[in-house]
């Protein structure tokens, strides 16, 4: 248990700069994008901000989990 644990701590830090670079680049692309969506009909905005909303969270749950070393 100790050593999974010492593990998980090697990991989170490259896990908290991973995730900032990610951030980063994610919000860049979304800004974007979101100016060419900006000047078409309401529901292909509303189509694309929450798709662009929820689709950062499949990637950071798998560095969180990568972080504390579990599976899933």
């Amino acid at each position: 248990m100790q050593a999974r644990y010492i593990a998980a701590m090697k990991r989170t830090p490259i896990a908290v700069v991973a995730g900032l670079v990610f951030f980063v680049v994610y919000i860049a692309i979304a800004m974007v994008l979101a100016d060419v969506v900006l000047p078409m009909h309401w529901w292909i905005q509303i189509i694309y901000f929450v798709i662009a909303g929820a689709l950062w969270v499949m990637p950071v749950r798998w560095l969180m989990l990568w972080a504390v070393h579990q599976r899933g």
